[in-house]
This record gives structure tokens, C-alpha cells and sequence, in this order.
């Protein structure tokens, strides 16, 4: 845990990309697992394709803080264009890390950005999400990376809890494809 006493995480997506939904997901599994959570949307212009933020957070005690998070722990970019138009590690706790959805290596994404090794890593989501789910929809295999990244909770537990979340919701081929791309992302992310 952070030296706040929770975990921030803030994720930066499209429209149209799950980044909201990610968030969603990531606090409703972590509440699920007996934690405090939030999960807040930033929404600007409300079309495909526009930049959008969201927020996470996640503790073992009472969250009190009902703010946009300013200092995350893990920052998720579901879009590799993301990173020419905003300053995604704008207040990155110094140990925190960076997840990129991009075919680049940690080291070429953790030079582009200035940061220090160790503090990227890279899951080539948007092919996960094709070839699992057979759309570009990269918000749930960039879930299953951040859980292999930082620990916040197991892929099992995030598998289970999707399964349970998402029955009678969607059909069991989009449900089992999408905790497929989540399991692939965990396997296949990359940190220097």
C-alpha cells in the first residue's frame, strides 16, 4: 500500500476503450475481496474516440477522500496516442509504475517518458482483445496486466469475480473471452 494507507491507480483511455469500465471492475472485484474502494469517471467532450479519464481507489480502511486522484500509485493508459497529448505521469508517486497497452518494449515506452527502470510495463492489449474477445477492446486484458504489475490481487480472483459479475449480463463466449485476454495480458506483460 501506499504511504497514504490506499492504492491509486488512474487510468487514461478513449471513448469507446472501457477505461471507466476498468475502473469499475478493478474497485467492484477489490470490494469484493472485503476492501474500501472508489471508482470516479472524468468525462470531458462525450464522444468516440475523446480522451477520458478515470480513478480508483482502493484501501483497507474507510476511504475519506473524495477527490480526483493526483498522485496515483499505478497510472493505466489503454491508448499508446495518449502519451503525445497528456502528461500521463503528471504526479506518479516516485516507486509508482506506469502500464502501457502498446507493441513497444518497457524500455523504449520508460524513455520516451523520462522515468526511471522498472517503472513500465507494456501489454500489447489491443491484439489480446482481438484475438480473444474479437474486438478492440483493451480495458480488461490492461485489468488482468495491472494485477500481474502490482499485486493489488490475484488473476484467479479477478477471473472468478468477472465470471460472477457478468453472468446473465453477457453471453458465457464474451464472458469467458474477456477472462481469457484477462489471464493472456497477465502472462504476456512486459517490465524491464
Amino acid at each position: 500500500m501506499s504511504k497514504k494507507g490506499m492504492v491509486e491507480v488512474r487510468w487514461h483511455s478513449r471513448a469507446g476503450q472501457g477505461g471507466v469500465t476498468a475502473a469499475k471492475v478493478l474497485a467492484e472485484t477489490s470490494m469484493a475481496l472485503g476492501k474500501f474502494v472508489q471508482a470516479i469517471p472524468e468525462y470531458g467532450a462525450e464522444r468516440e474516440g475523446a480522451p477520458v479519464k478515470a480513478y480508483t481507489r482502493i484501501s483497507d480502511s474507510p476511504i475519506v477522500v473524495h477527490t480526483q486522484v493526483t498522485d496515483p500509485d499505478y497510472v493505466v493508459v489503454l491508448d499508446e496516442t495518449l502519451l503525445d497529448i497528456e502528461d500521463v505521469t503528471e504526479g506518479l508517486a516516485p516507486e509508482g509504475k506506469v502500464i502501457v497497452n502498446t507493441s513497444k518494449s518497457p524500455e523504449e515506452v520508460r524513455k520516451r517518458l523520462g522515468l526511471e527502470p522498472g517503472q513500465v510495463a507494456t501489454v500489447d492489449a489491443t491484439s489480446i482483445s482481438i484475438e480473444c474477445i474479437g474486438r478492440p477492446i483493451p480495458n480488461t486484458p490492461m485489468i488482468g496486466a495491472l494485477a500481474r504489475v502490482t499485486g493489488l490481487l490475484s488473476v484467479e480472483e479477478l477471473a472468478e469475480d468477472f465470471r460472477k459479475k457478468f453472468s446473465g449480463k453477457l453471453s458465457d463466449r464474451v464472458i469467458e473471452g474477456n477472462v481469457r485476454a484477462i489471464q493472456k495480458a497477465a502472462e504476456e506483460v512486459r517490465t524491464e
